[in-house]
């Protein structure tokens, strides 16, 4: 058994090369018996289930390919696409996991999240997030239009990228005392968000931050069964 951690990946039709990466990933790992765990921001922006096109079309057919041959999915959501559900990953038999989710793998504990939740210094961000993720807005939003929830996505990230050129890398990035409370319980932490790829040690424990999917590599983590396999990140090429 593999289990493939990925996530920040960021998919639109206005980076195919992107697209071409994660379809490659997906034929490379087809035939090892995979887990694939997606945790978060696999899309720029996601504005419904009922949104269909060309290029996520093709996505959905690598994916059901990539499921029919035994391989799992399963995805966690981020702050950039929080309104995927079931209807999207019911096409290829893809699992929708909580925002936190623990496994034990090769006798560790292991809490994988997106990770936007660990930023706490960036207070201004928590409450937007706490605002937007309301489960009554998102159901109100996914009656709207397609049209008017585009516009919605796209005021989102404008405003989104104006306010972090206001703010430091330290508000931006995890709180250390937020990682502490989180590790007590587990072995390893996995998450995204951050876009800083990297493997912390923390009083014997290990948090490892997954990449952001650059213009042709990305980088990934892959664990086994294997107690003794030393976990490293891979830089994934496409």
């Amino acid at each position: 058994m593999t289990y493939l951690f990925i996530a920040d990946l960021h998919l639109s039709p206005d980076h195919p090369r992107l697209v071409r990466g994660f379809l490659d990933l997906l034929n490379a790992y087809k035939d090892k018996h995979t887990q694939l765990y997606i945790l978060g921001d696999w899309f720029n922006a996601w504005i419904g289930d009922d949104y269909t096109a060309p290029w996520l079309d093709e996505i959905v057919e690598h994916l059901k390919q990539f499921t029919k041959a035994g391989n799992q999915v399963y995805f966690l959501v981020g702050n950039r696409d929080f309104a995927l559900g079931k209807d999207f990953l019911n096409q290829f038999s893809g699992q929708l996991l909580p925002d936190v989710k623990l496994l034990n793998i090769a006798g560790k504990k292991i809490r994988i999240e997106h990770g936007d939740e660990l930023c706490t210094d960036d207070v201004s961000y928590q409450r937007f997030r706490k605002i937007i993720r309301n489960p009554w807005l998102v159901g109100f939003l996914r009656k709207m239009p397609l049209s008017f929830r585009a516009r919605l996505a796209q005021g989102f990230r404008k405003k989104s990228h104006e306010a972090q050129q206001f703010k430091s890398y330290e508000v931006m990035d995890v709180n250390q005392n937020a990682v502490k409370a989180v590790l007590k319980d587990v072995d390893l932490l996995i998450h995204g968000h951050t876009h800083r790829a990297n493997i912390h040690n923390m009083d014997g424990k290990k948090r490892i931050v997954l990449g952001d999917w650059k213009e042709d590599t990305a980088q990934i983590l892959e664990i086994s069964n294997d107690p003794k396999q030393e976990i490293q990140l891979r830089t994934w090429h496409y």
